[in-house]
């Protein structure tokens, strides 16, 4: 995969099923562009309740994103 200059923008919320396991929701929060001196700009359509945002590599397409399944696999 080539790389690429353009970021898809995260909040995740983190909740608890009925029997006990720990779930993610994934919300697009926004994007975010590499400038050419490696500087970052991030646009948000909306803001996280906890303030934190996490930050993905954009795909060619929003449907080829495909989050974790699990709170283990979340990388804080």
């Amino acid at each position: 995969m080539a790389k690429s200059n353009r970021f898809t923008v995260f909040s995740i919320r983190e909740s608890k099923t009925r029997e006990g396991k720990v779930s993610s929701v994934w919300v697009r929060a926004g994007t975010a562009w590499l400038n050419r001196d490696l500087s970052i700009n991030v646009f948000l359509d909306v803001l996280p309740l906890d303030g934190k945002l996490h930050i993905r590599e954009a795909l060619e397409k929003d449907s080829d994103v495909t989050p974790p399944a699990t709170h283990d696999e979340v990388t804080r």
